[in-house]
């Protein structure tokens, strides 16, 4: 799903055709705002170069117009200095504007990367799941640079050359307005021709960027599963797909090149023609004697110079589509809705105790959908350890989203302490909840820096006390630089249920009043599900604890289990408990039994279905 069609904050910035465009173009000047000073010397300095070039043409006109006297040597050697100073002054405000350029489009584009990156970090789950994170790369980065291309185009190009335009036109017009005339016709051409490729090159432009953001997108999951991809043999294959996509998307680039270079053969036609037009009427003035032969100099000095203005503008049209495409992809990740934002009034969580109570919570992901969570009620006392059972879909993993408050209920409210999540700023909320989920995602740094991710200020003592507490701590000092080990892309040098003890760690230092435990042992193997199993158990020690399993034989000595169908509780009590009641979670028991719990109960006290 591209970013155009997604959720906008703000619908003027979604309306259709120019005047959407116009509106996109002015909200994205405020990223230039801190460079204008920056970009006021370099309008002067290109703007001095306009004014040289266009009465660099009446100095040849002189020059060439000392030469029928060979008494002028002197003003002769004038026009050469005067010619030599011009091109001087030209190249160094030139060289300096092109610097200075070079310095606001970054500033440009940091101030873009600045807004999208934060934007990417808060807009819906569900969105970056979708898009996929290579396509929303891939989109991102093309995007800025295309719009970042377009606007120092605009802004240095448009100005000078106006200003450039009006001097030539003016001067001509002046040393022989017949001649004037015969070029200016052939002017309105390469615009016409411009205006002429501009549909097509937008439409080009368009879909490379959804090609490109594909191929990426895709090739991006290929590296990540690269382990799957080998398993089932797949490398040549994944090989040809990548390489055929990106041949057939450079064929796109090719043919489209080919056009161009078409339309730019046209252009550059028409301006030959009005060359050839201006030197064959300017040779019978000269030849009547009705103009000099400096004028004629002059002329295809000005034709050189007018057409050049000309075809940057036509160039800036077509950049105008071009960056059209990517304000639409910038401004499809700066105007997506956000998730959630904290209300005027939210507060910092003062200290927590744990208390957290969900009350008639009502939610759905999407209105047509049934209810995930229908009307639910539950208390957890602080230091309570509560497991959530029940089957895939019953909402177990939504309740505890709501809980981060990574959704709001449509109806209910949800309350730590007795005050209500939406009156709680995020950031504070998350930082007292701690998390350890089914998939222990590692960052590709050091061991070190992954324990402290939520503390970053911790010392190494505290890091290496959370380790130990972690059963952590003997696996890293066995590894070559111990706690400065890199543990690569999403921790895949080191085994599941040492991830996982790590991920432990980085919850023990975070020290959190309270703790999610989304399957934290659903992938392990029995020796490790034990090291971690036991991590856990120093984990949960007072504080109020909420654990998701699958896998009933890791919730057998929880304070209390909620076993959820549908999203009601339909049952609530101690293991021991809901066996005797031979319902529901009894079922779930017997289903497993075999598998799972034979070491945590005797199945001959399981009662046998009624």
């Amino acid at each position: 799903m591209p970013f155009t069609s997604m959720t906008r904050s703000d619908p003027k910035l979604n309306a259709p055709g120019t005047l959407g465009q116009l509106r996109r173009l002015h909200a994205a000047v405020r990223f230039a705002l801190p460079q204008r000073h920056a970009v006021t010397v370099i309008m002067l300095l290109v703007l001095a170069v306009a004014a040289i070039n266009a009465f660099e043409p009446l100095v040849l006109k002189w020059v060439f117009d000392q030469l029928t006297d060979l008494q002028q040597a002197g003003a002769i050697l004038t026009g050469m200095l005067l010619l030599l100073a011009f091109a001087v002054c030209r190249e160094a405000m030139d060289g300096f504007a092109n610097w200075l350029t070079w310095r606001t489009r970054i500033g440009l584009q940091y101030a873009l990367l600045e807004a999208t990156i934060g934007k990417l970090h808060r807009m819906p789950l569900r969105i970056q799941r979708s898009e996929g994170i290579g396509a929303i790369m891939t989109r991102l980065d093309r995007s800025i640079q295309g719009f970042t291309s377009a606007v120092a185009l605009i802004l240095f190009s448009i100005l000078p050359s106006l200003i450039f335009l009006v001097l030539a036109i003016a001067i001509m017009l002046r040393l022989e307005w017949r001649l004037a005339l015969l070029v200016l016709a052939f002017a309105p051409l390469p615009a016409a021709i411009a205006a002429f490729a501009g549909p097509e090159q937008m439409h080009r432009e368009r879909t490379l960027l959804d090609r490109w953001a594909r191929i990426y997108s895709r090739f991006n999951e290929v590296l990540s599963g690269i382990v799957i991809v080998r398993s089932f043999a797949m490398e040549d294959v994944e090989k040809s797909r990548f390489l055929g996509d990106v041949a057939a998307a450079n064929q796109v680039v090719i043919k489209g090149v080919a056009v161009d270079a078409g339309y730019a053969s046209a252009s550059n036609l028409a301006v030959a023609l009005a060359r050839l037009g201006g030197l064959a009427l300017g040779a019978y003035f000269v030849v009547q004697g009705e103009i000099t032969v400096g004028t004629v100099v002059a002329f295809l000095g000005y034709i050189g110079g007018l057409f050049g203005p000309v075809q940057g503008l036509s160039g800036v049209y077509s950049s105008l589509r071009k960056a059209s495409v990517s304000l639409d992809e910038i401004f499809g990740i700066l105007n997506v809705q956000e998730h959630l934002g904290d209300s005027a009034g939210a507060i910092d969580l003062p200290d927590v105790k744990g208390e957290v109570s969900f009350e008639n919570v009502h939610f759905r992901y999407e209105q047509p959908q049934r209810p995930l969570l229908d009307g639910l009620t539950l208390r957890a006392a602080p230091g309570e350890t509560v497991a959530i059972v029940g089957p895939s879909g019953s909402g177990k993993t939504t309740l505890m989203a709501l809980l981060m408050r990574f959704y709001d209920p449509l109806e209910g409210r949800i309350t730590i302490d007795g005050l209500d999540l939406r009156g709680i700023k995020q950031s504070s909320l998350r930082r007292h909840i701690g998390v350890v989920l089914q998939d222990p995602l590692l960052f590709n740094d050091s061991i070190k820096a992954n324990i402290a991710y939520g503390r970053p200020d911790a010392t190494d003592a505290e890091i290496e006390s959370a380790a130990r507490a972690a059963h952590a701590h003997d696996f890293i000092m066995r590894l070559p630089d111990g706690y400065e080990t890199r543990v690569g892309e999403r921790g895949g040098l080191l085994s599941v249920g040492e991830r996982q003890r790590i991920t432990i760690a980085r919850a023990l230092l975070k020290n959190p009043p309270i703790l999610v435990l989304d399957e934290a042992t659903s992938a392990l193997d029995a020796e490790s599900e034990e090291a971690v199993q036991t991590a856990i158990e120093q984990l949960v020690a007072a504080r109020t604890t909420f654990v998701i399993a699958h896998r009933l034989s890791t919730v057998v000595n929880a304070d209390r289990i909620i076993v959820l169908k549908e999203g009601r509780i339909v049952e609530s009590g101690r293991h021991g408990d809901l066996m005797r009641q031979n319902g529901y979670y009894a079922s779930l028991v017997r289903r497993q039994h075999r598998g799972l719990i034979d070491n945590d109960i005797d199945p001959s006290a399981i009662p046998a279905a009624g």
